[in-house]
């Protein structure tokens, strides 16, 4: 614990340069803001990260570039409200800064790919400095059901800076460990199926999967792309709308945002705490019960929104087994697909694998990649039939139509609320190479398979372990949402700094 001790220091340190940031935009004759806060999260990653294994890459010329930007505040040119916050990037979204995208896979080892992805080209428009790549489940958690959340072979096994024998969740783990452990004030996840949320969650932080479309996937390694979507992973509900006011819009290559400019917003403006006062909300009972201890919290959270003057409906039963098992033929069907368009848009100097097939291999013929669990799962997907099977149409078809109209719209209509709550998850497990992950359940399918947004927001913890609150709407309603979890939060102020704790057994 005695290394731990001096690293309260360095949060601090960054904390205080991001205040210097905050402070700067109204005087521009302040120090060089950027700068400092940059150099302060580079001390802490080479600091902490030999334990926790969050950061997989630093951006080579990031101090550079902060450097740049603090020039251009002094002379009076701020991008955004963020000019010069440092973000951290999960490992399977591609930047043009020298560092690969690897996924987590040793097949991607030399994946440099000499471009921005659109949602990093709008960060860095917007005067954020990319500080690195964060560690994630390897291949965002799709290669394996025994796989363990946080694992890669490039970067190992993420810990949670609260309980350093915990889980980070996963995929997005390195997200969710470094912006909490204090390695970044900002980083971006994705979510497939609770990739951002859980590992937020788990790691006392606000985390917002927003609606399939309101972000670009292009240049991001795909799982599905009927499900996945990239979002923010920050300390307050504020930052978290920053972030996806930058990084929200249509993009041409991705088809599924033909409709983002029209749903884009200010999504910080008009934040109020006083947004539950008479709004009526979905209790979603039939997401508790797998945690009893995070139910006793979520018990105070109920609490704590009525005295905010929101009116709950309690929502008992709801049967989500026909939405998971079309789930997984969804997923492992488009996994294939665009995996393989994926691996084609690489250099295949740098890149050998040319699809599915092509890595099942690779990890066959691979030690490191095979130490602690399979690849049934990518063997499963290779097997599929391709996006003009009969058999995945209809599961798309019915996934979606039972998650969406039939389960969240359902829902909120015949309740009359305006958003679904519930506990995210339950807190975090001790990690298990040998069993894999201890996983009790979360609230997450529904969201993700609908396509809906998503936000996770600290609501307490369970000895010492946190856990989040879920706010849950339909298409576009991410305003909405961040305005509810707004108020809860400046309400209750759960979130606590991690404490790097050895463990929690007797």
């Amino acid at each position: 614990m005695t290394k731990f001790a001096s690293l309260k220091s360095v949060r601090l340190a960054g904390a205080a340069a991001i205040a210097l940031l905050a402070g700067a935009a109204q005087a521009q004759n302040s120090p060089p803001g950027a700068e400092m806060a940059t150099e302060a999260y580079l001390r802490a990653i080479q600091e902490k990260n030999p334990v926790l294994h969050a950061v997989i890459a630093v951006n080579p010329h990031a101090k550079a570039d902060a450097r740049a930007l603090d020039a251009e505040r002094k002379a009076g040119k701020i991008r955004s409200p963020l000019h010069g916050a440092p973000i951290l990037l999960k490992d399977n979204i591609e930047s043009n800064d020298g560092t690969a995208t690897t996924a987590g896979s040793l097949a991607l080892k030399d994946n440099v790919p000499g471009r921005d992805a659109p949602l990093v080209k709008r960060l860095t428009d917007a005067g954020l400095v990319i500080l690195g790549k964060t560690n994630l489940s390897e291949w965002a958690n799709i290669r394996s059901n025994h796989s363990i959340s946080g694992w890669s072979a490039v970067g190992g096994t993420v810990r949670n800076p609260y309980v350093l024998d915990r889980s980070a969740c996963g995929s997005s783990s390195g997200s969710g460990a470094a912006v909490a452990a204090g390695l970044a004030h900002l980083a971006i996840g994705t979510e497939t199926d609770g990739s951002i949320t859980c590992p937020a969650a788990i790691n006392g932080l606000v985390g917002l999967k927003p609606t399939v479309g309101l972000v670009s996937r292009t240049h991001i390694v795909p799982i599905s792309h009927s499900q996945d979507t990239a979002g923010p992973m920050t300390t307050t509900v504020e930052d978290a709308a920053k972030v996806l006011t930058i990084i929200a819009g249509s993009d041409p290559a991705d088809p599924a945002t033909n409709d983002a400019d029209a749903h884009k917003t200010d999504y910080a403006k008009g934040l109020s705490k006083d947004a539950l006062k008479g709004v009526k909300l979905a209790v979603a009972r039939f997401y508790t019960g797998y945690s009893p201890k995070t139910d006793a919290v979520f018990e105070n959270a109920l609490k704590d929104l009525r005295a905010q003057g929101a009116i709950l409906v309690d929502v008992k039963d709801f049967d989500e087994a026909p939405i998971g098992k079309a789930e997984g033929l969804v997923l492992n069907t488009e996994l294939k697909a665009d995996m393989a368009a994926y691996l084609a848009s690489t250099d295949p100097t740098k890149v050998k694998t040319r699809t599915l097939a092509d890595l099942i291999a690779f990890n066959a013929a691979e030690p490191k990649e095979m130490v602690w669990f399979g690849q049934e799962t990518f063997e499963k997907a290779e097997k599929t039939k391709g996006l003009s099977d009969p058999d995945y149409l209809k599961a798309l078809a019915d996934s979606k139509r039972l998650a969406g109209p039939e389960g969240i719209d359902r829902i909120l209509k015949e309740t009359g609320a305006a958003a679904i709550i519930a506990p995210t998850t339950g807190p975090a497990w001790t990690i298990d190479p040998l069993n894999g992950d201890n996983y009790g359940g979360s609230s997450t399918t529904l969201p993700a398979v609908a396509g809906y947004p998503h936000l996770t927001v600290p609501m307490g913890d369970v000895t010492g372990l946190p856990v989040g609150l879920s706010f849950i709407g339909p298409a576009w309603s991410e305003k909405l949402l961040l305005n509810l979890g707004y108020a809860y939060e400046q309400a209750t102020h759960h979130r606590k700094p991690p404490a790097f704790r050895p463990t929690v057994a007797p």
